[in-house]
């Protein structure tokens, strides 16, 4: 690496002083080799910065660039129970030692690293002074990840890549989607810094202004013009606030589907809800979400009884992979463990499916 080449990509990373870049020997390290076999950790792209971070980017030939973001402050900072940052490694675990083969090489992502942002969560815990003063130092260290994530997602997208993105809280839709939509506009793919949004989640996280949190990502990326339309499928009826409820009937822009509607009234079928919603946002690129806390007896901050199967999940990404114009691919909120003490080894395999699913259904586009 020259040394204009060295600044170039020690200025980027500047910017995101809380990202670390994975080699090869790293991943490699979690992985289990066997003879015979080749796993997906063995065929997964690294950056190569030799010419730089935006080169890397725009050169590779992956198509996806894979990166996590293991955080809790936006879950915290909603009241929520802490976890959501110990998704993680064990969905690296799980998702590197995926087999490689016809039905997924592996060749088309580059995994590129993930945040840390421990320092600001050890700083709150050892300044702030009671829940009230926590919660508003939650809150307002989301100005860095948000600053840090839009970044990322802004250099991923102008080189005419996918994110693939695990959570974290669902406070990182909100960079996601402006960062995405600037990249995405940059890179020419769309006439303005504007992008669409399905999620399938237990709740609309349409909170009010009040401060960044989980709950409210999607009304900042709407109050801010990146979020053009936003339909939300299997709404909980027992959790929608209801000027949440009266905020989303009177805006043309958002379309919902509940969770009632679809399994207990029957109105529709769940692939129709599905079809509904990519139908619904079908003009544009489309931010693919999906809650952990949407999935039945799944660990996450707001872990439901009854929800999505998994299978749903599956069919979920794969659908919203084929049949939209897919910005991003963006799976939150799951953990491994909670901070009141509740484990669950399997969440980081569930999301390794969901992943492959999203990267296959899309590749028959």
């Amino acid at each position: 690496m020259n040394t204009d080449t060295r600044q170039d990509t020690e200025a980027l990373l500047h910017l995101m002083p809380h990202f670390k870049i994975y080699t090869k020997q790293e991943i490699l390290s979690l992985v289990r080799i066997r003879r015979f076999e080749t796993k997906l950790g063995e065929r997964l792209r690294v950056a190569d910065l030799t010419e730089g971070l935006e080169k890397c980017l725009a050169g590779t030939k992956a198509r996806y660039v894979l990166f996590g973001i293991p955080e809790d402050l936006g879950a915290r900072g909603n009241f929520g129970i802490g976890g959501a940052d110990t998704l993680w490694i064990p969905f690296l675990q799980s998702f590197l030692n995926i087999q490689s083969n016809d039905f997924f090489d592996g060749g088309e992502i580059l995994l590129l690293g993930h945040f840390d942002f421990g320092d600001l969560q050890y700083l709150i815990d050892r300044s702030a002074k009671g829940e009230e003063e926590k919660i508003e130092a939650y809150r307002h260290s989301l100005h860095t990840v948000d600053d840090e994530v839009e970044h990322l997602s802004k250099l991923i997208t102008q080189a005419g890549k996918i994110p693939l993105v695990i959570g974290g809280g669902h406070n990182n839709s909100y960079p996601l989607i402006k960062g995405s939509a600037k990249g995405w506009h940059k890179a020419g793919t769309i006439p303005l810094a504007q992008i669409n949004c399905i999620n399938m989640d237990a709740h609309a996280d349409y909170r009010p202004l009040e401060g960044r949190h989980s709950g409210n990502a999607f009304r900042y990326a709407e109050e801010d013009g990146y979020l053009q339309k936003y339909c939300v499928i299997g709404l909980h009826e027992n959790y929608l606030p209801q000027n949440v409820w009266i905020d989303i009937v009177n805006n043309p822009f958002i379309d919902c589907i509940t969770f009632e509607d679809i399994f207990v009234h029957e109105k529709r079928t769940f692939l129709q809800s599905v079809a509904h919603a990519t139908g619904f946002t079908e003009d544009t690129l489309t931010g693919i979400d999906i809650d952990i806390d949407s999935i039945q007896n799944t660990l996450s901050s707001a872990m439901t009884p009854v929800g999505f199967l998994p299978i749903h999940a599956r069919q979920y990404v794969s659908f919203a992979a084929a049949d939209t114009k897919p910005a991003y691919l963006h799976i939150c909120e799951g953990a491994t463990r909670l901070s009141d003490g509740r484990t669950d080894g399997n969440s980081g395999k569930l999301v390794a499916y969901l992943v492959s699913d999203f990267v296959k259904g899309h590749a028959i586009v």
